[in-house]
């Protein structure tokens, strides 16, 4: 139970109602177990003589004790099942609010449905050994000592000599319980398998269609679902194997009372109520054995469940503030300083940057342009922090970046991923989705400048219109001027442009950066792009070229280097050629 150890701190959260749960069951088991006492005395009597008033007194007795050992048996749930539910919510917060700060790369990593399947799967299983499991164990380790001490109270043979099945049910317990980790294990991690999966054919129904794959995405979720079948079969068969043992065994235990304790009555050394409270003792022992068998099952499940929770929960934010923050900085103008910048993404990998060297004024635009695997978009995540910098020094304001509280960082900067995402809401929503409230102004004006706002006329319900989810209903286009307009709505005093006009018509293109122009006047924009038709008016042109700054200057002046921008810009010149000649 060591993973579950980091529990410890929801239950002491809790601990007043777990004192007031653990107290109800103790009141509940002394009222349940003095009911076979009440049978007892009842019986006994019955051989002497009785009236019918003590018989119908005995009667009172017995349902008067059984309400209040039930009323009681609500309240335990009423304390310990409620705090399961609160600790669970508790969990399920803690663990939401770790993997929201979690670095990019444990993302690129691990797959969506594998986290998913930690959020729902084993945050549920924890719950159940919060809950039933804490709630069965206390309640069957009490009624265990109670009974088991109210039974040597009336004879101790009879007693011992039941409990000899005992060793050899705890022996089962320990062998089939390490079987039950094992395997509850291998179920998780097949049904992570499956979650992956199906998330991934949700988001990419379009692809499988177009590339008519339904009948074989069916016959690999087959496969997927087979195995996860044949590893919950194995574990059923353990369970299936652990509840007639526990049976049997107790079987035996009350064959050896009825056995011993008949002799006993048969030579007058054991009065007939006796036995019977006995044998009525013995099966108020069965539930609490089997319990514990289920417990066991459950703690175990709970116990690879709280390892897979701990692994994520253990994982760094990598990115995090320090004690050089100062949370003073509230705003910023948008000078961005780069001495000496390199990264690598791990620390065996090689340098995906080398030594660059930036500097971009307020008021300025900076272009990058490169090959494929150049550096560009792994640069600029740099100055958002989606990644630190693992040598250099990147400066904003003139201020070393790791001194700027991330939250004042990124509110500042407007930034427009090469990969569009659109959240299963309005269009309004997504586009003020970095305000803390709606701004309709602030909205329409950033929809003109992205030249969004005609699309959305056309709509059914506007701005209030449902785009589905990743924004399935809009064209690619339409996608990326919304994100551009996303952008703008914050009113970023620094805005970067990953490839964001490549599904964008060119006539479109030239609009929004005309617009563009005049809103981002005195503030800083970086444009990745693979067109020259994008970067060609920017103030200052930068070329990458395996993780290095190959050539950098305007338009014209890279033209005159006549080299790998000239090259990329005289190929684009052919194909429009080409393309209006056709």
């Amino acid at each position: 139970m060591t993973n579950l150890k980091s529990l410890k701190k929801y239950f002491v959260r809790y601990k007043r109602k777990i004192f007031w749960g653990m107290l109800f069951i103790l009141i509940s088991n002394g009222f349940s177990t003095y009911v076979p006492i009440l049978i007892k005395d009842a019986i006994n009597d019955l051989q002497k003589t009785v009236s019918q008033q003590a018989l119908i007194n005995y009667g009172l007795l017995i349902a008067g004790t059984s309400l209040i050992a039930g009323v009681f048996r609500f309240l335990i749930r009423q304390t310990i099942i409620v705090v399961s539910r609160e600790i669970e919510f508790d969990l399920r917060q803690d663990f939401w609010a770790h993997i929201q700060r979690l670095p990019l790369r444990y993302f690129q990593n691990n797959s969506t449905g594998n986290i998913m399947a930690h959020a729902t799967n084993d945050i549920n299983a924890v719950r159940m050994f919060i809950g039933p499991a804490v709630m069965y164990t206390i309640d069957t380790g009490i009624r265990f000592l109670i009974v088991f001490w109210i039974m040597l109270s009336i004879d101790i043979s009879v007693t011992l000599y039941s409990l000899l099945p005992l060793p050899f049910l705890s022996f089962m317990i320990y062998f089939i319980g390490k079987k039950i980790h094992v395997r509850f294990t291998a179920i998780q991690e097949k049904f992570s398998e499956l979650t992956t999966k199906a998330q991934e054919n949700y988001s990419g129904i379009r692809v499988i269609k177009s590339y008519v794959r339904e009948e074989n995405e069916i016959d690999e979720f087959a496969n997927l679902s087979k195995d996860y079948l044949h590893r919950n079969m194995k574990l059923v068969k353990i369970q299936a194997l652990f509840q007639p043992i526990l049976f049997l065994l107790t079987g035996i235990s009350v064959i050896i009372v009825i056995w011993v304790g008949g002799s006993e009555v048969i030579n007058n050394e054991l009065k007939l109520g006796d036995i019977t409270a006995l044998i009525i003792y013995l099966g108020l022992l069965i539930w609490p054995i089997i319990a514990f068998g289920w417990v066991i099952n459950i703690i175990q499940q709970a116990e690879a469940s709280m390892k897979r929770l701990n692994k994520i929960l253990a994982e760094p934010f990598e990115v995090e503030e320090t004690e050089e923050t100062d949370f003073s900085i509230k705003g910023l103008h948008g000078k961005i300083l780069l001495k000496n910048v390199s990264f690598r993404y791990k620390e065996h990998l090689p340098e995906v940057l080398k030594n660059i060297n930036l500097e971009i004024p307020v008021g300025t635009t900076l272009a990058i342009m490169g090959l494929t695997g150049a550096g560009k978009t792994t640069l600029i995540n740099l100055l958002p922090r989606l990644y630190d910098i693992t040598g250099g020094e990147i400066f904003i304001d003139d201020i070393p970046i790791n001194k700027i509280p991330l939250a004042t960082l990124r509110r500042q900067i407007g930034f427009v991923q090469q990969e569009t995402f659109l959240f299963s809401d309005s269009i309004a929503n997504n586009l003020c989705y970095g305000l803390r409230e709606g701004n309709y102004e602030k909205m329409m004006e950033a929809s003109r400048i992205a030249q969004f706002d005609k699309d959305v006329k056309d709509f059914p319900n506007g701005y209030e219109t449902i785009i589905g989810e990743r924004g399935i209903t809009l064209s690619g286009g339409q996608k990326q001027r919304a994100t551009i307009a996303r952008s703008l709505v914050i009113d970023p005093k620094i805005l970067i442009l990953d490839d964001s006009f490549s599904a964008v018509d060119t006539h479109t293109e030239e609009e929004i950066l005309k617009d563009l122009k005049i809103f981002m006047k005195e503030r800083t924009s970086v444009i990745i792009s693979h067109r020259i038709s994008t970067v060609k008016d920017a103030d200052k042109i930068v070329v990458l070229d395996k993780g290095t700054i190959a050539e950098e200057g305007t338009h014209d002046e890279l033209l005159a280097l006549n080299k790998l921008y000239a090259d990329i810009y005289y190929k684009q010149l052919l194909e429009k050629e080409i393309e209006e000649f056709n």
